[in-house]
C-alpha cells in the first residue's frame, strides 16, 4: 500500500509536541511489564470524536483489529487508509493516530509491553524482531472471510478472558496474544513473499542475529541525538564493527550505520511534521553542527529539503 502524503496533523492548530502516552489520554507508564490490555475500538474512540491524535508509546506494541468500516492511519510523517477487515501493527515509539469512520468502525486493540512479545518466540528478542519489520508496512489487509471470521475469534476470546479475569488468566492472555500475533505476522510475510515475486521466496531468517538488533536499536533510541558513530554502539554491544554489521545485515538486510541515520531522519521528520519549530533548530536539537549540514543530510536521506518536506506536509 503506498502512502499518501496528505499530513494527519493532531489538530487543527499548530503541534508543538508529539505526545507520549501509555495507554491514549494516560501519563506514561516507564515501568510498565508484563502488560496486556484489549478493548473494543469504540470503546475509546467514541470519546474522542472517532480521532485517535497522532502519539506514541514508550515500550508498548500494539495490533488492531479492523473487523468493519475503515478509516485513515498516521503512520510517521505518512497517512495510509485502511478498510475492513485488516489488522495493523503499531510497534514501540512509533508514531501514529488513527482517523476512524464514525459509528462504523469496530475491531479490537490489543496492546502489550514489549516483555510479552519477547517471549513469544523460541529465542529471545526474535519475535519483537520480527513484528517489527513486518510493521514497517502496518496495515495488512485479509482477504480470505474464513481467516477473518478465525482472527476476529481469537480477539474475542482475549476480550473475554480480560474481562472476567479468571484462575489463570493472565497465563490465557498470553497464549491469546501469541496466537493473535502469530496469525497476523503469517498474513504479513504472506504479504511480503508476494511483493518479493512468488510465494516460493521465504523471508530472511533473523535466528541468533534478532537479539543484537534489539540491542542495537535500544541503544540507537537512547543515543540517536548525539551518537552517531558505528565504532560506539558495536564497543557497547561488545563486538567489532564488522561482527555487528553482519548481525545488522542477516537480520534487516541493512547496514547498522544505515539504522542509525533512519533513526536521524525519522526523528527530523516527526519534527517537521508534528511541530512548529524552527528547521535551524531542529538541527541543532539533533547535533548538526550548522543548518547547512542538516539540510545535506536531510536532503541525502529523503531527496529532499526540510523546508520541501515541510512544506509538502511529510512523504
Amino acid at each position: 500500500m503506498t502512502p499518501a502524503t496528505i499530513p494527519f496533523t493532531a489538530s487543527p492548530a499548530p503541534v508543538t509536541a508529539l505526545p507520549l502516552f501509555h495507554l491514549y489520554g494516560d501519563p506514561p507508564e516507564d515501568q510498565a511489564f508484563d502488560f496486556v490490555h484489549v478493548e473494543t475500538i469504540s470503546s475509546r474512540s467514541t470519546r474522542h470524536a472517532w480521532t485517535i491524535r497522532a502519539h506514541r508509546h514508550r515500550n508498548l506494541f500494539q495490533i488492531l483489529l479492523i473487523a468493519s468500516g475503515g478509516g485513515d492511519m498516521s503512520h510517521e510523517a505518512t497517512t495510509r487508509a485502511f478498510a475492513a477487515p485488516c489488522a495493523i501493527l503499531v510497534p514501540a515509539t512509533v508514531a501514529h493516530g488513527f482517523r476512524f469512520r464514525p459509528g462504523e468502525t469496530e475491531g479490537f486493540v490489543v496492546t502489550f509491553t514489549e516483555d510479552v512479545a519477547q517471549g513469544l518466540g523460541e529465542r529471545t528478542g526474535e519475535s519483537l524482531a520480527r513484528l517489527r519489520a513486518l510493521a514497517a508496512d502496518p496495515v495488512v489487509p485479509i482477504a480470505d472471510a474464513a481467516e477473518a471470521a478465525r482472527i476476529a475469534a481469537l480477539f474475542r476470546a482475549l476480550n473475554e478472558e480480560h474481562v472476567w479475569a479468571r484462575e489463570g488468566y493472565r497465563l490465557a492472555l498470553r497464549a491469546h496474544v501469541a496466537l493473535i500475533a502469530i496469525a497476523v505476522a503469517r498474513l504479513a510475510a504472506e504479504r511480503e513473499r508476494a511483493q518479493a515475486h512468488g510465494p516460493a521466496r521465504s523471508a530472511p531468517s533473523l535466528a541468533s542475529a534478532a537479539p543484537v538488533v534489539e540491542a542495537l536499536r535500544d541503544l540507537v533510541e537512547t543515543h540517536f541525538r548525539t551518537e552517531r558513530r558505528l565504532a560506539f554502539y558495536a564497543d557497547t554491544l561488545a563486538m567489532t564493527v564488522d561482527r555487528l554489521n553482519d548481525h545488522v545485515k542477516r537480520a534487516t538486510g541493512v547496514t547498522a550505520g544505515h539504522l542509525i541515520r533512519q533513526r536521524v531522519v525519522t526523528e527530523a521528520k516527526r519534527q517537521l511534521v508534528f511541530t512548529t519549530q524552527p528547521i535551524h533548530e531542529i538541527g541543532f536539537d539533533l547535533a548538526f553542527a550548522d543548518p547547512s549540514h542538516f539540510t545535506r543530510f536531510f536532503r541525502k536521506q529523503t531527496g529532499m529539503t526540510p523546508q520541501a518536506f515541510r512544506e509538502q506536509g511529510g512523504g
